[in-house]
């Protein structure tokens, strides 16, 4: 199963299996599924390359603890706020370990006597001093970042879904006249087929498209 195919994002199936730690099958269809996007929101909240996959694995992780929380508490709300929850604080976690580490550098003593940890204390002195310097996730776009993405994976899967469901060469005169552009008579030209054809093939398409975002948007 493609990423793509694999965005449905509140599928109830797969949802049902992750409760299963033994699933290992479900559990890598999950990670080929989200990790892009949780991976593209922690880069766009300025963390490193490096910060961005701790970010993915501990998401990924909490996600794995608390999955059978979620589906027993549907005042949680969808799961795509719910997971875009879960990646904000472990955003948050990364930028707080990164003042904590940049205090420390300053301090030696205090890098002895307080090693690094995930996050910072709740009785740490510097908390204040060091979360300052820190940007807030929220202020950086996140949340519209978020739904900028999920929606764009929620457009490839419709399309992959879509070009399932019809022969290749009417899927082609679709890419090639709606999505790369194309004019029509140039599609017509190189497929070989009438202009007629190519426009009832985006007609058809379209429509079809249409349904499926509406049903993957409606399991947000």
């Amino acid at each position: 199963m493609s990423s793509s195919d694999g965005f449905l994002s509140t599928r109830r199936s797969l949802l049902g299996r992750l409760a299963n730690w033994g699933d290992q099958e479900s559990w890598q269809e999950f990670f080929s599924t989200y990790w892009r996007l949780i991976y593209s929101v922690a880069i766009k909240a300025g963390l490193s390359d490096a910060e961005a996959q701790d970010v993915v694995q501990e998401t990924v992780l909490t996600v794995a603890r608390k999955i059978s929380d979620f589906k027993s508490h549907p005042d949680l709300g969808s799961f795509k706020g719910w997971l875009l929850t879960i990646t904000r604080r472990r955003i948050a976690d990364q930028l707080e370990k990164r003042a904590k580490f940049a205090t420390s550098a300053h301090s030696p003593a205090a890098a002895v006597a307080q090693p690094l940890k995930g996050g910072i204390d709740p009785g740490d002195s510097t908390r204040t001093s060091t979360i300052e310097g820190v940007a807030d996730p929220a202020s950086v776009g996140i949340d519209a970042y978020w739904e900028e993405q999920w929606q764009l994976h929620v457009v490839n899967a419709a399309l992959e879904r879509v070009k399932n469901q019809v022969s290749p060469k009417h899927f082609q005169m679709f890419e090639l006249y709606v999505l790369r552009e194309w004019p029509v008579s140039k599609v017509a030209k190189t497929l070989g087929v009438s202009t007629g054809q190519v426009y009832l093939a985006k007609h058809r398409i379209s429509s079809l498209l249409k349904k499926e975002r509406a049903r993957l948007e409606s399991q947000a």
